[in-house]
């Protein structure tokens, strides 16, 4: 399986997918506990004898830039009952990626990152493991602040080594002289400024880029527009925005993004946790109003010992304290899900763990439901819909958070944890505030990109 996922990736721009979760580059034993997921489906794990003969039948097909997942494919198989062949089977689902259907290959589009913190060395960890596989983001650039002695060095080694996400998939040279990474054959440009309305990006060869501002700095209009200089034609924000910014769930409202905008917001990390399943719960059983609780692992903006800090609490020591603070998601359900008109509150405790966070939903649901009903509905919505990128659904009776290190959700539904009594549903959410919402980040840029290839088999609902 392995050499015909790569020559699809390589020669076609087609990433093989199962349930949703992308088998390219994936070891023997990755690819083996990717099956073990189909568990989830029918209590059985789905053999890879049966989707080879899948991946087999796309390598016979006149196929463009694509997501596949045979996943899907073998078990909608499974249930048809007009006697195909397999490969006969297979053209009908994916045929829009197929002859004249097919999409051409996009031209790489650059992406700036203005910020290096955690967020902006795992959003560049992530365009450079996809660099050639098909989603047209080449990172050509990061933005920072000069420090003393040796800054490309020690930002070379932040990359290099993470103390929650592990080592980096491949090599890193550092060209001192040019204030240059080279990672895994990338050269990524290192711009050394303080103020974002004195770069000329065209200076370094960046042309019509996509800039990603994650330092926060800035969440307004006004402030982001800094960012809009020569050679950048849009900003995303990793933080909330303020005023009229767009605050975007991709899998929710991502569709809503108007062509001409150029300043848009990828929400928080708790939002992008809590609205897919919200959105997944109103569709299905309608919501009056609810709460969020989000138990939040720590984050730089605390301190490591007591010490002064503009915000109440948070200037106590993070690895020692819960920490009671407020949290912003709740406010922004109303930008995601205009629509939604139930109120939702919210507050936060950070606690001592570096990384993964659970958001407690509490929901009053329009109608009377059972805990079977709702875990029945969120298995399905996170195998076959269009919010399967964003929910994933653990059955797992002894989770804990470290097993979501990693996560490429946007939140996953603890079965176990579910709780439901009439109209009444409270939902455990795991996330990983850092690696999931990169995802989702990287999702947006995509899609305002137009570099974002369309999925076959098309998700129901």
């Amino acid at each position: 399986m392995i050499p015909v996922i790569g020559r699809l990736q390589r020669q076609r721009d087609v990433t093989v997918l199962l349930h949703s979760r992308s088998l390219v580059n994936k070891s023997v034993v990755g690819i083996l506990k990717t099956h073990r997921f189909a568990r989830q489906i029918a209590g059985e794990e789905l053999s890879v004898t049966e989707t080879m003969p899948f991946l087999q039948a796309l390598t016979t097909l006149d196929l463009g830039p694509s997501q596949i997942d045979i996943g899907m494919l073998a078990e909608t198989y499974k249930s048809d009952d007009r006697g195909l062949g397999v490969a006969e089977f297979t053209a009908r689902p994916v045929e829009g990626a197929t002859g004249e259907r097919k999409i051409e290959r996009a031209a790489p589009r650059d992406v700036v990152l203005y910020g290096f913190g955690r967020i902006g060395r795992l959003l560049a960890r992530l365009l450079i493991e996809k660099a050639g596989s098909g989603n047209g983001l080449r990172l050509r650039a990061v933005v920072v602040r000069k420090t003393a002695g040796q800054d490309l060095v020690k930002r070379a080694s932040l990359l290099r080594r993470d103390s929650v996400h592990g080592q980096f998939q491949g090599t890193i040279i550092v060209d001192e002289e040019n204030d240059t990474l080279i990672a895994n054959g990338n050269a990524i440009r290192f711009i050394y400024s303080d103020d974002p309305a004195t770069v000329d990006y065209t200076a370094y060869g960046i042309n019509d880029a996509i800039l990603v501002d994650n330092t926060g700095r800035w969440r307004d209009r006004a402030g982001l527009s800094q960012h809009l200089r020569p050679g950048v034609a849009k900003v995303v924000l990793t933080a909330p925005g303020k005023g009229d910014v767009p605050n975007i769930v991709h899998g929710v409202n991502h569709e809503t993004i108007k062509p001409d905008e150029r300043i848009i917001s990828c929400a928080s990390c708790t939002t992008n946790a809590i609205v897919p399943p919200l959105k997944a719960m109103a569709d299905e059983f309608g919501v009056e109003s609810g709460h969020v609780e989000t138990v939040h692992s720590f984050t730089n903006d605390q301190n490591l010992l007591d010490n002064y800090h503009k915000s109440d609490r948070r200037g106590r020591s993070a690895p020692l304290n819960m920490v009671l603070t407020e949290t912003g998601a709740a406010s922004a359900v109303a930008k995601a899900l205009p629509d939604l008109g139930a109120k939702i509150s919210g507050s936060s405790i950070r606690v001592p763990v570096p990384d993964v966070s659970i958001a407690i939903l509490n929901l009053r649901l329009s109608r009377g439901t059972s805990r079977e009903e709702v875990l029945t509905h969120l298995r399905e919505v996170s195998l076959t819909s269009p919010l399967r990128r964003q929910i994933d659904f653990t059955t797992s009776a002894d989770a804990v958070s470290s097993d979501f290190v990693g996560s490429r959700h946007a939140s996953i539904v603890d079965a176990g944890a579910t709780k439901v009594d009439g109209d009444n549903a409270i939902l455990y959410l795991w996330y990983d505030n850092e690696f999931g919402y990169s995802c989702q980040v990287v999702r947006v840029v995509q899609h305002v990109s137009g570099v974002e290839y369309p999925t076959f088999p098309a998700p129901l609902g």
